[in-house]
């Protein structure tokens, strides 16, 4: 008896240990490394040259998604919340601070991406936009 009881002890203490962890959900829809592929006046083929992406594949802590951006310059860091009803929240953004011959990109980037307010996903793409139809596209750089 006392080694059955034992046994049921055993399991729904390990059973309780991983249900209660905290382990992050890890969305995978959303986090993914996004290729720009559309911005401002930026041509498709500029924005390809220069690697354009954020990665989204970090950690999720407390709904809160640490992400990185490059745009062919600088490395860039920032904070992202994604909420169900398609809001976004993008704060905490940083840079490296090399200095390169063609900074434009970057620039028009990182003041652009603070203010972006929604996003959608459809298919393979996401889209961030702001309440002023500012918006960017990006493709997931694993579906091509």
């Amino acid at each position: 008896m006392k080694k059955i009881m034992l046994a049921v002890f055993t399991v729904l203490c390990v059973s309780f240990m991983i249900n209660c962890s905290s382990i992050p959900v890890r969305n995978f829809q959303i986090q993914r490394e996004w290729m720009l592929v559309s911005f401002g006046n930026y041509t498709k083929e500029d924005l390809i040259k220069t690697h354009a992406k954020i990665d989204l594949t970090s950690s999720n802590e407390n709904g809160k998604i640490k992400g990185g951006a490059f745009m062919g310059c600088n490395k860039m860091f920032f904070t992202s919340e994604f909420k169900k009803d398609g809001k976004v929240k993008i704060s905490g953004i940083g840079s490296t601070l090399m200095a390169c011959q063609n900074m434009k990109l970057e620039d028009d980037f990182s003041k652009s991406f603070k203010n972006m307010t929604n996003y959608k996903i459809e298919g393979h793409f996401l889209t961030l936009s702001d309440d002023h139809e500012n918006s960017m596209k990006f493709i997931a750089s694993d579906w091509d």
